[in-house]
């Protein structure tokens, strides 16, 4: 398994790489400049375990890098790393399939803790998870922060917000969303809240 920095700026795309060799020092660092040369990379080194992908690369247009690399590789997270302030960029990136959306003027502890909140399995106790009856013999469980993150979406909390409430970072906000929407099988918060409503976790 591999990890994949995808970016044209020669020193960030460095930096980045060296970042995930520290997060993931097990694991091979593949640093590209053009998106045309992934498909090469990935046969020469193994497949994908995670993306990181700066939104503004020659030759490609909008999210277009985005659906294409998900369209291949559903299952594999893959991180947005970009100059443009996050807003509407932010939301765009996350509708095309994008895992995670993160700023380049983040400070680069920010950033690292984004990363390997990707690569740490949340900690709970027995006492702290649920069975969630998705079907059933189902053996998914929901941890009290990620019911806690139900009820907070439900009350129509922004990252922000939420951040504040439980005082972490906003990033860190974001790689928790990102395991409940996994965890859940769903790809937003509306779906999230939906699935809530019809398992019971939230009144309709």
């Amino acid at each position: 398994m591999s990890l994949y920095v995808i970016d044209d700026h020669p020193l960030l795309r460095q930096a980045l790489g060296m970042l995930l060799r520290r997060i993931k020092p097990a694991s091979k660092v593949v640093e590209l400049e053009k998106l045309s040369e992934l498909q090469a990379a990935i046969i020469k080194n193994g497949p994908p375990e995670l993306f990181v992908l700066d939104l503004l690369l020659p030759g490609v247009k909008g999210v277009s890098a985005i659906t294409d690399i998900k369209a291949m590789y559903p299952e594999t997270p893959l991180v947005v790393i970009s100059a443009m302030p996050s807003g509407e960029a932010e939301e765009t990136c996350l509708e095309a399939g994008a895992d995670l959306f993160i700023e380049k003027s983040l400070p680069a502890s920010d950033i690292t803790s984004a990363l390997s909140g990707l690569f740490t399995e949340e900690k709970s106790t027995e006492e702290d998870d649920e069975d969630l009856p998705v079907a059933a013999g189902s053996d998914t469980k929901l941890s009290k922060r990620q019911k806690q993150l139900i009820l907070m979406l439900d009350r129509g909390l922004s990252n922000r917000d939420i951040a504040s409430e439980l005082s972490i970072s906003e990033h860190t906000v974001k790689v928790h969303l990102w395991r409940l929407f996994r965890r859940l099988g769903v790809k937003s918060r509306t779906q999230t809240l939906h699935f809530a409503r019809m398992h019971g976790f939230l009144m309709s």
